[in-house]
């Protein structure tokens, strides 16, 4: 099954299912990283998903003046809870790797170390969070440096709506990561849908003049139950409107509401993209340990996997 994730990423005409999540903070023990993951997979059991992300935590206060409203806590390398979680769940993983921090000799052996010790085959890699932080290797070289790397990782990029919204230049970075290696995208959480469709059109014409086909793009959806939640979202630079915030935090209850709000923002999306030929895929992520929000991304993932299923069989 790990094996078959290229294949699966490739294939147009079916939909692709992940769950997001972190690795454990660093102070757990490996026993204690061992019971977080046998949790969070016991949750999964009643979905139908494909693998799971893990995502690589930095310190991204360099990017913002606004206050965190949860502590930064460093947490175990994303490979290692990748390999727990595939090894406990016979699922492969997607492993987001953050570059900046390494040179380009300590970059290579990470990727030597995640191919033969951790037996990972995916990757994200991630930039500095902010220009202004040390970058000891830039995204794209190291973006060059796997290229010359034996290993042949399937390779992922990021791809952020938000940024679309201010520079108007996303999907020329879509087109640029394609050219260097990657093979398939994975936004942050989508609470815009107007953005991002305006990301997804402008890529479908920029393939179209080039003549290449669109790699996939997999939108993230999250639960939001609560202003602190809001409020790390937005931290995060998760675009949310006025309206939903309004919407949100009047609700009788935000947690359902939010559901809505994704189902709502993924069939609009589906609506202005049906035609672009870009395959698509959900990614589904809690970003707090609330049990509440947990839970409810599980929800989430079962009502917009049947959204894009549907839309899926009603077009192949």
């Amino acid at each position: 099954m790990r094996a078959s994730l290229a294949t699966r990423l490739a294939d147009p005409t079916r939909g692709v299912y992940f769950v997001g999540t972190t690795p454990p903070r660093v102070e757990a023990s490996e026993m204690q990283m061992g019971v977080i993951a046998d949790k969070l997979l016991a949750r999964l059991t009643s979905i139908d998903y494909d693998g799971l992300v893990v995502y690589d935590i930095q310190d991204e206060s360099s990017r913002t003046d606004l206050p965190r409203p949860f502590p930064f806590n460093e947490t175990y390398d994303s490979r290692v809870y990748s390999k727990v979680l595939s090894d406990k769940s016979n699922h492969p993983t997607i492993t987001y790797k953050s570059v900046s921090a390494r040179s380009a000799d300590a970059f290579n052996s990470w990727l030597e170390q995640a191919w033969v010790e951790y037996d990972l085959r995916n990757i994200v890699l991630v930039g500095s969070p902010s220009s202004q932080s040390q970058i000891k290797l830039s995204l794209p070289d190291a973006y060059s440096e796997l290229s010359k790397h034996p290993r042949a990782f399937n390779l992922g990029g990021v791809a952020i709506a938000e940024r679309h919204n201010k520079k108007g230049d996303e999907h020329i970075r879509i087109h640029h990561k394609s050219e260097q290696g990657c093979r398939f995208f994975i936004t942050q959480a989508v609470y815009n849908a107007d953005a991002t469709i305006d990301m997804l059109q402008q890529y479908s014409q920029l393939c179209q003049q080039k003549g290449v086909k669109p790699n996939r793009v997999i939108l993230t959806f999250t639960p939001c139950g609560s202003e602190t939640t809001l409020a790390f979202m937005q931290w995060l630079g998760i675009s949310t409107s006025s309206a939903v915030r309004t919407r949100l935090l009047n609700a009788a209850n935000p947690l359902s509401e939010s559901l809505r709000v994704c189902e709502e923002n993924l069939q609009k999306i589906l609506t202005y993209c049906a035609n672009l030929n870009i395959p698509l895929g959900l990614n589904i992520e809690s970003l707090t340990n609330r049990k509440e929000e947990i839970d409810a991304s599980i929800k989430l993932f079962k009502i917009l996997k049947a959204t894009l299923d549907l839309n899926l069989a009603n077009r192949f």
